[in-house]
């Protein structure tokens, strides 16, 4: 099964669909191909922090301090529930474009090492609380899955992939993509989307629907 999706490593729901949806193919033995595509939530963002989370919800909701608190910590809560362990509270907001970046270089050359590398840097930002712009922290990150440190430094140092991430980023423009995650799964010959981050067991039914044929008949999707 081939799944594209929109996602960022800054979009606490995206770290929780893509566990989700890997759990539920995981768990029914289906082989499953990623194709990630960027979609920055703070694409202005710099690479060092400049807000906490609080001041985040603060100005993008409108809302009180301890609004904010109590909206995050109900997203830990969630996540805790899918076997994350997420620290949003303390999560430092950078730009996520490197890791975008390093995110096009893998699927292009590394395509084994992908999805624990996607799971690696959303830990790294969300549960470690690392600042995922710094080149340091993403070397670190792609050795753990067994790449050369000197080819990720050399390839981040760089432009590489920054302009294939910005054409990515308004082709999704183009085709609607406003919010994230956004999961386009295909098998055979069916292909179905799915915005949001669903119910593990909802992608379960969805994934079973696809491959036995059935999912014409369905539309709670």
């Amino acid at each position: 099964m081939k799944i594209t999706f929109w996602s960022d490593f800054n979009c606490p729901y995206s770290y929780i669909g893509i566990k989700r949806l890997t759990d539920a193919l995981n768990e029914l033995n289906l082989d499953f191909e990623l194709n990630m595509k960027p979609f920055e939530l703070y694409p202005t963002m710099f690479d060092e922090p400049t807000n906490s989370m609080t001041t985040e919800y603060v100005i993008k909701y409108g809302i009180s301090p301890q609004e904010a608190k109590e909206k995050i910590s109900e997203v830990e809560r969630i996540a805790l529930d899918d076997g994350i362990n997420m620290n949003y509270a303390d999560m430092q907001i950078t730009s996520s474009r490197n890791a975008h970046r390093l995110i096009k270089h893998v699927q292009n050359r590394h395509p084994e090492v992908l999805t624990d590398l996607i799971f690696k840097i959303f830990e790294s930002n969300f549960t470690k609380n690392q600042k995922i712009a710094d080149i340091d922290v993403l070397t670190g990150i792609a050795e753990q899955v067994g790449l050369s440190e000197s080819e990720i430094r050399d390839m981040l140092s760089g432009e590489s992939y920054n302009f294939e991430v910005q054409i990515d980023e308004e082709d999704a423009i183009v085709m609607g993509v406003d919010a994230i995650p956004l999961y386009i799964l295909a098998y055979n010959e069916e292909q179905l989307t799915i915005p949001g981050a669903y119910e593990k067991i909802d992608f379960k039914i969805a994934l079973e629907d696809m491959i036995s044929g059935k999912l014409a008949s369905k539309t709670f999707l």
